[in-house]
């Protein structure tokens, strides 16, 4: 694993993760964010940024200092093969049947699951590149900041991406993004990765250190809590707010997490849910810190 890049240590005040979750995910988050941000509550501020999957093409907006509305819409770019994925869908289907037996040896599921995504026809690299080039809308590593995990196609292990690691940002979201059978693994530095939520949904050990720490995690719904209690039982923040889909931004959704008809409805359910944490994120996040931890699961039932 690549050191992560110390040149930008500071007090971490605020530490903001985004979970990962396909294309209705990342709709849904960017709302999320612009919400929030209308209602005063600017997640762009955080001191650290930790992006998995999905969240990594959110993060990398708002590090870089974007506004989230630039994703109200899907982003089309433009490019040689810079279109729709071309999804392998037998290799696909074997991915979600390993990973579906994966607790036993997740370490070997992974292994093998890089195997079917190296031999999966999804497409050049450099289509996928592309694509989150044109999302993120930057080419260049923020100064803040921004942590971005990946997974070792042949080895199974996490590399977390950062400014220091060598990588440019729009090939860094891209390994972040290549899900096994949807997107090809990206090469960066000689070696083969995928999707960085093959170790966890939202990563959020990595934001170890911060003093208040909001996880977005837009596919809460789909796994046990204790998943994420035991990340944050790592990053041990002082105060932690937590941000889920609702029920109205699930039906959004639909069953199919990357159906693309369904980005702009989940992305105005995001908006909503945004103005309504809003007062309960504000007191945590404007202060930069809170003298006792806290659980706070906007979304979820009072």
């Amino acid at each position: 694993m690549h050191a992560l890049d110390r040149t930008l240590d500071r007090a971490l005040d605020r530490a903001l993760v985004l979970g990962a979750g396909g294309s209705v995910g990342t709709a849904w988050t960017a709302g999320l964010a612009g919400g929030l941000r209308r209602a005063g509550v600017d997640l762009g501020e955080a001191d650290l940024f930790v992006g998995t999957s999905a969240g990594a093409i959110t993060a990398a907006l708002l590090a870089t200092g974007q506004d989230p509305d630039r994703l109200a819409t899907p982003v089309r770019p433009t490019g040689p093969g810079a279109g729709r994925p071309q999804v392998d869908g037998r290799r696909l289907g074997e991915a979600f049947a390993v990973l579906g037996n994966a607790a036993d040896d997740p370490d070997g599921a992974r292994r093998r699951v890089g195997r079917i995504a190296l031999a999966a026809e999804t497409g050049p690299e450099e289509a996928h590149i592309a694509r989150m080039r044109g999302m993120v809308g930057a080419d260049h590593w923020p100064d803040r900041r921004l942590l971005i995990p990946a997974t070792d196609a042949e080895t199974g292990e996490q590399r977390v991406f950062d400014r220091a690691s060598g990588a440019p940002l729009p090939a860094a979201v891209a390994a972040a993004t290549a899900f096994p059978g949807i997107y090809p693994p990206i090469t960066v530095d000689g070696r083969r990765y995928l999707d960085g939520s093959l170790h966890s949904a939202t990563n959020a050990a990595l934001a170890a250190g911060a003093r208040v720490l909001v996880v977005i995690d837009p596919q809460a719904h789909l796994f046990p809590r204790e998943l994420l209690d035991r990340e944050l039982a790592v990053a041990a923040a002082h105060t932690v707010l937590t941000v889920e889909p609702d029920p109205a931004a699930l039906r959004a959704f639909g069953p199919d997490l990357n159906d693309r008809t369904a980005w702009e409805p989940s992305y105005r359910e995001g908006l909503r849910q945004g103005a309504e944490a809003a007062e309960r994120l504000r007191p945590a996040w404007t202060a930069g810190a809170g003298p006792h931890r806290a659980g706070v699961r906007a979304g979820a039932p009072r």
